[in-house]
């Protein structure tokens, strides 16, 4: 008996690989969908958190897929200001600003995440931080409106974002993003909010997002793969396996959908999908 089914696996892949990229929070939707469809399937279980580092790094290959030539482009600008020991170009400076940003997360990721998940990562506190996103990005959209458009001086998004992120920017974005860590809270609405924060026009905000997202997942995913050779993955491989196909499914269809979403459409139904499902979320727990 597999202690999750490959039903179960492709719902939880289809929506982990959506809901990560969406700004509605992929481990909130992780924590309070077992308990809505009445599985016996536990946040804090070892066997299900492996099954999720195989939906995780599943998400992190698409996007790594999406943004290829970007990466190209921006290892080689890293590889480049190494060589030099200066920052020269836009694809240089837009690699440095990722890293810069990857650290808040990474580093309290690395200390926090297990007291963080062992503290908040129950249904009924899931079900409540989905709601303080959806407040979130309500804040975020306000935010959006006031944001800046195109500049006609760069015509290259990636150049746009190296040229109006500062250092101080980009760790104020990188440390919105560790918001994420809270079940409920949304990895890229976060990291949008910092970016729009921090003055970025919407669509230059969610390719920032998308693009940071990819190490963060990779390096989380990356760093526990080591359990699903292991004695904690006894019985999830294959379901893992469903899991990362549906998930990648997902996240591909995601990110070709929202890429062209955020060129000029709202962060308000995101935030008002949020609200609604997190109150009432938090009303059938309370009552059950």
């Amino acid at each position: 008996m597999h202690p999750i089914s490959y039903v179960q696996a492709a719902i939880l892949g289809v929506v982990q690989g959506a809901a990560e990229l969406f700004p509605v929070s992929s481990l909130g939707h992780s924590v309070v969908l077992p308990r809505l469809l009445g599985w016996d399937i536990h946040q804090n279980d070892d066997f299900f958190l492996t099954f999720l580092v195989a939906t995780h790094l599943a998400t992190a290959l698409v996007l790594l897929g999406f943004f290829r030539r970007d990466w190209a482009r921006i290892v080689t600008g890293l590889w480049r200001s190494l060589r030099e020991r200066e920052i020269r170009d836009a694809d240089a400076k837009l690699g440095w600003l990722l890293v810069l940003a990857t650290v808040p997360a990474g580093l309290l990721g690395l200390l926090l995440e297990q007291p963080l998940r062992k503290v908040f990562a129950s249904p009924e506190t899931a079900a409540i931080f989905l709601m303080l996103n959806g407040v979130m990005l309500l804040g975020a959209e306000a935010l959006r409106r006031r944001a800046v458009g195109p500049d006609p001086l760069f015509a290259d998004a990636d150049a746009r974002i190296a040229a109006r992120t500062t250092w101080g920017k980009a760790l104020g974005i990188g440390t919105a993003q560790a918001l994420a860590l809270l079940p409920g809270f949304s990895r890229s609405g976060a990291t949008m909010g910092g970016g729009l924060l921090a003055g970025l026009s919407n669509e230059d905000a969610a390719r920032f997002a998308f693009l940071l997202a990819t190490p963060i997942i990779g390096a989380a995913a990356a760093l526990k793969l080591p359990d699903l050779a292991g004695t904690a993955g006894n019985g999830v491989r294959g379901p893992a396996l469903v899991g990362a196909l549906f998930a990648a499914g997902a996240a591909y269809l995601s990110i070709t959908f929202l890429m062209r979403f955020f060129q000029t459409n709202r962060l308000t139904p995101f935030a008002v999908y949020c609200l609604v499902a997190g109150a009432l979320l938090a009303l059938v727990f309370a009552v059950t």
